[in-house]
């Protein structure tokens, strides 16, 4: 049963992907493009994505446990460190560069485009480099 609810969670969501825009790398390079053709429609899907994630995770919190695992998931550290930092910066210029994030690249490989199969790859080896850099762990 838990999967089937996780499998109707990514479809839900890579649906909202694909009917926002977020998967297209023109669109979310123009919205990072202030001075040039700049496309403000993403921020109204981040704003409504908040107005609902906002109250949502206030009203799922107040539960003792979520309804399909044995405790909820969340982040422990309150500070900000030097990894955060590069992490986010290292996000936000692939994503700058590519207009592509995680998600959204994974529903653009629905389109069979082999830049997003590249750029899927890359992301992978990325994070085996991490954990064989960062964390001394094996594949």
């Amino acid at each position: 049963m838990n999967y089937l609810f996780v499998t109707l969670a990514g479809a839900l969501f890579g649906a909202g992907i694909t009917i926002s825009g977020m998967g297209n790398p023109a669109k979310v390079q123009n919205f990072l493009d202030l001075f040039g053709q700049w496309d403000p429609s993403l921020a109204l899907v981040m704003g409504a994505a908040l107005a609902v994630t906002t109250p949502g995770f206030r009203y799922v919190l107040k539960r003792g446990k979520p309804l399909f695992a044995a405790d909820f998931s969340l982040p422990t550290l309150k500070t900000i460190d030097g990894k955060l930092i590069a992490g986010a910066v290292l996000f936000g210029m692939g994503w700058g560069l590519s207009g592509l994030c995680p998600a959204p690249a994974l529903v653009a490989l629905w389109t069979g485009a082999s830049s997003f199969f590249l750029f899927v790859a890359a992301m992978i080896a990325g994070m085996f480099a991490y954990r064989f850099l960062m964390e001394g762990k094996s594949a």
